[in-house]
């Protein structure tokens, strides 16, 4: 379409132009003096005139000097009649209808019915444009990949040795079937990647696609929906039929749970788009013909809302963990995005790999992306570690807000606070060692304590977790002691804390009453693929414990920092009297200025 309506508004800018090339050609030329009819007639007498071109009415004279002047007679009358002699004066007669006046008179003839009828064909081309349209809307609108230059391979990813090693069982699948068949092996019709947001599972489906050398289907899970129902079931089986004709292949299904949750809650009515779709995808994965070396691929982080004819075997059932990565799964992964990145030699990413625990595929990836960032804002040629480190720090606690300018007071009442956290993390053995303390405002926060831990850890004691609480508490019980006040400043520690009591109390039985009990599992919400009927599973005076508790954690917590504090008292003014004079301390200066971390 986008074509037809472009050449229409050629053809017409091109009428245009010739119509404009033809009026200017018709009065091209300098344009002669027009003199009376009486004064050419003096002319010839005279001897004067050597040519009378006659055009019409319209007299073109040609003086002996080669002057030119235009005049005009009277209409019906021959020169001779006022007294020319056409012996003496050569009188050459023109025929008014000239071959540029006829083709100009053509072009405009023409010029509006060619518009309208080139109006007329856009409308027809536009109205059978809707009808192709209509007819194409069930159709699957998955992208194909795995057939262009620069694939991706299992070398792109990195820090997923285990999710590789079984799935390279499907690239072996499909680039040897017959190894397979020959033994009666049957290799799983779906995989399912589950994983948190941003841990490589569909960057590691397109490296199978990659690996095997087979064409790649890939399509979003909500893609499937519309609002008319059946289009979904439609598309599926547009897609599976596809896949079919370019087997061997793999069909790569992201974020799955927007159409495969359970069934059945009744919110969507009798004909529910979702459940059409899921139910076609279901026929779809248990119809495939035998040697037809198709894969479903999908991916999901959130494998509890599915339903379960999707994991039964014979479909889904197979399920690859994606887990975030290790300390030196990150420092592998940095390497990867860091491969066509200019380094310095003073770039260490196993230390950057220490600083960021916690973090995805996709964190670091834009950490080394920030870093690059930085480093064209200096107009630098190489990335540097402190390039890298600021990277860190701005994904991990937000931006710098220099701009922020704090009051004597509050950056007083700040210093202290933030070194009530810094002390209580550096004096508790529980506690990760200090890395950085800083009065500077980052994101929405006044001030930062940042501590990192010393090794990846996975399992975490009591004993941890009510040393956290009492960090996360130790700047509130700073201000009370020193100010006999308290601010808001503490809004998002309060929050962290009780947070945390909470999930001690009723999700890892760590309460001191009620010890191995786990509360909270249907909270009553309402979610597609849960019953609505499913609410609070515990009563009203378990409710009331659990207040109890979380009030006795918060309490131990803060009596515990308000004690160490206390105790430590002129370590905390030295912290805050160096925060207000440097504003930021690294976790070295910070061990020079009090000491190393007890044990």
């Amino acid at each position: 379409m986008k074509k037809i309506s472009k050449n229409i508004i050629y053809l017409t800018i091109g009428l245009l132009a010739l119509v404009a090339v033809l009026v200017f050609a018709s009065t091209n030329g300098a344009k002669p003096a027009e003199v009376s009819l009486s004064k050419v007639i003096e002319q010839t007498s005279a001897d004067q005139v050597e040519k009378i071109e006659v055009t019409g009415d319209k007299l073109l004279v040609t003086l002996k000097d080669g002057t030119k002047e235009q005049s005009f007679k009277e209409k019906g009358t021959s020169l001779s009649q006022y007294g020319i002699d056409y012996k003496k004066v050569k009188v050459d007669p023109k025929n008014p209808d000239d071959a540029t006046s006829k083709w100009l008179d053509i072009v405009l003839a023409f010029l509006p019915i060619a518009i309208i009828i080139g109006f007329f064909y856009f409308i027809m081309r536009q109205a059978q444009g809707s009808n192709n349209q209509a007819l194409s809307f069930g159709k699957s609108r998955a992208r194909v990949f795995g057939l262009e230059k620069g694939k991706v391979k299992f070398r792109d990813v990195a820090g997923v040795m285990e999710a590789k090693a079984e799935l390279q069982e499907v690239v072996e699948f499909l680039k040897y079937p017959a190894k397979f068949e020959s033994l009666g092996a049957r290799i799983p019709k779906g995989v399912l990647l589950v994983g948190a947001p941003g841990t490589g599972k569909t960057l590691l489906a397109r490296a199978v696609a990659g690996e095997a050398g087979v064409p790649f289907f890939n399509i979003s899970g909500s893609e499937f929906v519309e609002m008319f129902v059946g289009v979904g079931a439609s598309r599926v089986r547009d897609l599976f039929n596809k896949a079919k004709k370019n087997a061997p292949c793999i069909v790569f299904i992201d974020e799955i749970d927007a159409v495969g949750r359970q069934r059945g809650t009744g919110l969507g009515g009798g004909h529910d788009e979702r459940e059409q779709t899921l139910n076609q995808i279901l026929v779809e994965m248990d119809g495939f013909e035998q040697g037809t070396n198709i894969i479903v691929m999908a991916a999901t982080n959130r494998p509890d809302v599915l339903d379960p004819a999707l994991l039964r075997p014979g479909r889904f059932d197979r399920r690859v963990m994606l887990d975030l990565p290790d300390m030196k799964s990150r420092a592998e992964i940095l390497k990867v995005h860091s491969e066509k990145k200019p380094l310095d030699k003073d770039v260490d990413l196993m230390e950057v790999s220490r600083k960021t625990p916690g973090l995805s595929g996709a964190d670091l990836a834009n950490i080394a992306n920030e870093a690059a960032i930085f480093t064209a804002r200096s107009d630098r040629k190489k990335i540097t570690r402190a390039d890298f480190h600021e990277a860190v720090e701005k994904i991990a606690l937000g931006p710098e807000r220099k701009s922020r300018i704090l009051s004597d007071k509050e950056k007083k009442i700040t210093a202290y606070h933030e070194a009530g956290h810094a002390l209580i993390s550096h004096m508790l053995p529980n506690c990760h060692p200090v890395h950085k303390v800083s009065i500077v405002s980052r994101g929405m926060a006044g001030g930062v304590t940042w501590s990192l831990p010393v090794e990846d850890k996975h399992l975490h004691s009591v004993a941890e977790f009510k040393d956290e609480l009492a960090m996360a508490l130790g700047g509130r019980v700073a201000e009370k002691l020193i100010f006999g006040d308290i601010t808001t400043g503490a809004e998002s520690d309060l929050k962290h804390a009780n947070n945390l009591a909470r999930k001690m109390i009723t999700e890892y039985g760590m309460g001191s009453k009620l010890t191995n009990l786990v509360f909270g599992e249907n909270e009553g919400s309402v979610f597609l693929g849960r019953t609505i009927a499913e609410g609070r599973s515990y009563s009203e005076e378990v409710a009331s414990e659990i207040d109890q508790e979380i009030s006795r954690f918060i309490k131990e917590a803060s009596d515990k920092a308000e004690k160490t504090i206390k105790a430590n008292r002129a370590k905390l003014n030295l912290i805050a009297d160096k925060l207000i004079e440097k504003e930021t301390l690294e976790g070295k200066e910070f061990e020079k200025l009090i000491g190393t971390k007890p044990r």
